[in-house]
């Protein structure tokens, strides 16, 4: 039999919506030892059975019903009014939730804390998950200087008893709460500026400036479910954002409570927490917490009258000062940081849970496709040391040992440094035939990409290109040096390259056979695949189109066989995935976009015949249209603009000077464009390729490969099919971004063929059937050993160190002060007529190029220019000195004639020239007008920052989710076990 407290014990129970857990809990009080001297329930608005159940087992005098917007603060103040009306005067107050469960000595042991400590005035009980009954919850609250809820547990520590100890604490939960009413009334009961959370933690800090105490006593146990806090239960009050109430209040905590010396200090470090938290939460792609983080400071800044109003309550009722136990009652300053450590193990185990995660998948896949048995160890031993997603670090044997031991991973590694070698021209500011050189800063980039006009030739608004973008982001991290960009990017594409085809093809190898393509196979394809630049001659020129296009498109083909993973989350992230890389490339090679919208097509065409009901569900169809839509979403700052301005032939140019070297679709098949190696080095693979057709076991694979050749080629005819009118006439686009494409098929096909002609017994090496087989696989490993060698030896000698000759070194210099020191060079003959191009700055460096050749000439200057250069006059000098020019040059030969007025002309002065045959002059009027230098329009930013808004967020969704916890075996042991 219950026995009555000495104590008198009032209690106040909130309900809402938790019918699931609160019969549980009114059994849990009439199972007390000690049984409280009243009750009252007060319910908000609960759209179940709750008001019915309580009115039953309470009685409707001890029911009261409130809104559905009624705060926790105002049911627990209804709550005391009700036992006061009911003419109960209870000494102690205790709250409880409709899920949270007393265990039946809990009561007592609270009471027994509290006649053992005369001076406390709050008391808490320990709290357990609910329904797990062993895993601790909390036993004592604090709040960290950033906001952070701190129990000092353990995540996911089981109660062993380890700390049963009473002790003070700074705050203990509501769930459980057990206070002296006198105190509830002194202090004003709890915050109505706190809707749901935070109370517990508010109303201890108070106690604690009041000089009262709180202890925590975890000989008295309630179960929790903490349905607010996990989302199971949602109210008005919380809706979809229990994240974005749970930062608020612990912001508003922390800014009514701290003293006010630290004020100042507390509301900028709580702006910086909140921005490194915001970003924690998108690197672990939860976008929702991470806007919640924001909002939830915005909020609180907002509203800087309630915060104070509640500074005053403070001061009024608690005289203000800390007490110095409030300070030894909250965590120490660089709890945060350890915090912030730990959030940055979460996200690396996250990745690589998720890259383990793969390659179980992967083994599964290919264990059920061979049938029982069909991996002995044998041949699982035989998997490449390289292959990330496929080893097991753990086994015995060393990663450096089995590198050593494998001829493949050593060849690798000597196909590797023949590239390094062979790339020693691209190692500072380089430029080619295709390629301008780059600017000294990330910065230029930055401006060019960011100004509505630009400051190049006489003034011009046309929209740089969108890989300059990349290009700034990537020199950016580079120490904000702009050659440095270009050189990473011509030195790490083929080791890419070659890493991406190596894990494409292990892929497309299991697809083909259970085991997977042999190791030497997949190599040799691989190096084939990343010499591609190299033997073909564009990396020789500088192509940055083809050469980005050869690193990425591997890892973009790896992100496309996404799409076949049974799970849609797996194909939502590989639709994130593809349509990032498909952006890059795009802004590199816009030739590729034409490819990706045909391969759509070809793809949707094949659906619709053989599955129509793959169209039809959105989680298969909709991935990849997302994919396909992203460049053109993460990309409206650079199409858009052409669009509209009338310059739409620049959606066609490759990154490099202009006018592009053309490329038909016939020298795109015959792989030898520019300065190329010998043709009888890539003879082979595509002898290889047309073999695998007319080979019945490799032919299907072979199919796929001649396809992927067919859709690059029509690609090819549509992009070079229309005429560009660009400022140096009309030419045609360039198609060599569409070579790596090409070759990627052309090697599916040839591994087909390498699979098809040799023997795989399951105990045993792989065998080859006949000497033709032979002959082929000699060739193929034969091809990248050679094209290295000539790469090696090579050594891109197109590229060379960026100079200019044609304009003196001090003309440059003055260029390098600013725009209005232009220098014009004018070429050709009164006969021939005359070409002019100033150069401002560095000249004309990468990414300016598409930009000057899509401005057209400026018809006023023109006809001054050439009154100038048919006589003297002196009033077309003035228009040079408006456009910003500063010298005239003619290289060699300059025109007699046009010199020779030039000379006679009032304003100009002649000027040295370290040629003898070039002829320069000096403007010496000053402009009448400043020269415009380049402007960042409003519409233009708004662009800007949508655009990076939609970079992160489709860069964040790439990334790993954040890990979820496991539930422990007895998470589901049911309630009736109370």
């Amino acid at each position: 039999m219950a026995a009555q407290p000495e104590e008198t014990v009032g209690v106040v129970l909130v309900s809402h919506s938790g019918e699931s857990w609160l019969g549980a809990v009114l059994d849990g009080l009439e199972e007390q030892t000690v049984l409280p001297t009243a009750l009252a329930a007060v319910d908000t608005g609960s759209k179940d059975g709750s008001v019915a159940l309580l009115q039953e087992r309470v009685g409707e005098a001890g029911v009261v019903t409130l809104g559905r917007q009624t705060s926790y603060a105002q049911a627990v103040a209804a709550g005391v009014e009700l036992l006061h009306t009911r003419g109960a005067q209870p000494r102690w107050l205790w709250l409880l939730h409709d899920d949270s469960r007393p265990a039946p000595e809990a009561l007592a042991r609270l009471l027994e804390a509290a006649r053992q400590h005369p001076e406390a005035a709050i008391l808490g009980p320990k709290l357990r998950e609910w329904p797990s009954l062993r895993r601790l919850l909390e036993l004592g609250v604090t709040i960290s200087g950033t906001g952070r809820r701190e129990t000092g547990l353990e995540r996911g520590e089981y109660d062993q008893g380890q700390h049963d100890d009473v002790r003070r604490v700074l705050a203990v939960n509501t769930a459980g709460m057990l206070v002296r009413t006198d105190v509830w009334r002194r202090l004003g009961g709890f915050d109505d500026a706190l809707p749901v959370f935070g109370n517990d933690i508010d109303l201890g800090w108070r106690a604690a400036n009041a000089g009262e105490t709180t202890l925590i006593v975890p000989q008295a146990v309630v179960f929790h479910v903490e349905a607010a806090h996990r989302g199971i239960r949602r109210t008005p009050l919380t809706g979809r954002h229990t994240h974005y109430q749970e930062r608020r209040a612990a912001l508003y905590t922390l800014l009514a409570n701290a003293p006010g010396r630290t004020l100042p200090w507390q509301i900028v470090r709580l702006t910086f927490a909140t921005m490194l938290r915001a970003l924690g939460f998108l690197l672990l792609r939860s976008i929702g917490e991470a806007a919640d983080e924001l909002a939830a400071w915005v909020n609180v800044l907002a509203r800087p009258g309630q915060v104070r109003a509640a500074r005053r309550d403070r001061a009024r009722l608690l005289g203000g000062d800390e007490a110095a136990a409030v300070a030894q009652l909250r965590p120490p300053w660089w709890l945060p940081y350890r915090h912030g450590l730990d959030n940055v193990s979460d996200f690396a185990e996250a990745a690589t849970n998720q890259a383990q995660d793969v390659a179980e998948r992967r083994r599964a896949a290919a264990l059920v496709d061979a049938g029982p048995g069909a991996l002995p160890a044998a041949v699982r031993s035989d998997l490449d040391p390289l292959d990330d997603d496929e080893d097991d670090v753990g086994e015995d044997t060393g990663l450096v040992a089995r590198f050593l031991t494998s001829p493949v991973a050593l060849g690798l590694a000597a196909l590797v440094v023949a590239m390094l070698v062979g790339t020693r021209s691209a190692w500072g500011r380089v430029s080619g035939a295709g390629l301008s050189a780059a600017p000294e800063r990330a910065a230029d980039w930055w401006q060019l990409y960011a100004e509505s006009t630009h400051p190049l030739a006489l003034g011009t608004q046309v929209v740089a290109p969108a890989y300059t973008a990349v290009l700034a982001a990537l020199g950016t991290v580079l120490g904000g040096s702009g050659p440095a960009a270009v050189s990473a990017v011509l030195l790490a594409s083929m080791p890419l390259a070659l890493w991406g085809t190596w894990r494409l093809l292990r892929v497309i190898g299991r697809f083909l056979d259970p085991v997977g393509a042999p190791r030497w196979l997949v190599a040799a394809g691989s190096a084939t695949y990343a010499l591609t630049p190299a033997v073909s001659g564009l990396w020789g020129d500088g192509r940055l189109g083809p050469i980005v296009t050869t690193a990425l498109f591997p890892w973009f083909a790896h992100a496309l066989l996404g799409f076949a993973d049974p799970e849609p989350e797996r194909r939502w992230r590989a639709a994130w995935r593809t349509g990032v890389l498909l952006t890059v490339i795009t802004a590199f090679a816009p030739s590729l976009y034409v490819f990706a919208v045909l391969l759509a097509v070809l793809v949707i065409a094949l659906a619709a015949m053989f599955s129509r009901s793959l169209l039809t569900d959105r989680s298969v169809s909709a991935p990849p249209l997302l994919a396909l839509s992203l460049p053109v979403l993460l990309l409206v700052p650079w199409w858009w603009p052409l669009l509209t301005a009338g310059d739409g032939a620049g959606l066609l140019l490759e990154p490099g000077r202009v006018p592009p070297s053309t490329t038909t679709p016939l020298e795109l098949l015959g792989g030898q464009l520019a300065d190329a190696a010998p043709g009888w080095l890539v003879l082979p693979l595509g002898l290889a390729a047309i073999v695998a057709l007319l080979h019945p076991r490799s032919r299907p694979a072979a199919l796929l490969g001649w396809l992927l050749v067919a859709v690059a080629a029509l690609a090819a005819v549509l992009v070079t099919t229309p005429t560009l009118d660009l400022r140096v006439g009309d030419v045609r686009a360039s198609s060599a971004s569409l070579l790596p494409v090409l070759v990627v098929g052309l090697v599916v096909a040839a591994v087909s063929l390498g699979l098809a002609l040799v023997r795989s017994d399951w105990g045993s090496r792989a065998r080859l059937r006949t000497p033709v087989g032979a002959c082929l696989i000699a060739l193929a490993l034969a091809m990248p050993v050679l094209g290295a060698g000539w790469f090696a030896v090579q050594g891109g000698s197109g590229l060379s160190a960026a100079g200019d000759d044609e304009v003196p070194a001090y003309m440059r210099q003055r260029a390098a002060l600013g725009p209005e020191h232009g220098v014009l060079l004018v070429r050709g003959t009164v006969e021939d007529g005359f070409t002019y191009w100033v150069r401002r700055g560095d000249g004309a460096t990468l990414g300016e190029d598409e930009v000057l050749a899509l401005t057209p000439p400026d018809a006023d200057f023109v006809k001054s220019l050439s009154t100038l250069a048919m006589r003297p006059a002196p009033a077309a000098v003035r228009s040079l000195a408006d456009a910003g020019v500063e010298y005239v040059v003619f290289p060699e030969p300059a025109d007699g004639r046009v010199a020779a007025h030039l000379d006679a002309t009032t304003g100009l002065s002649q000027a040295s020239a370290e040629n003898r045959r070039t002829r320069a002059w000096k403007v010496d009027l000053q402009p009448s007008t400043p020269f415009h230098a380049g402007a960042v329009t409003w519409g233009r930013g708004l662009l800007l920052a949508a655009q990076a808004i939609a970079v992160l967020v489709a860069l964040v969704l790439c990334g790993p989710s954040r890990p979820r916890r496991r539930r422990e075996p007895d998470a589901e042991v049911e309630v009736s076990t109370l």
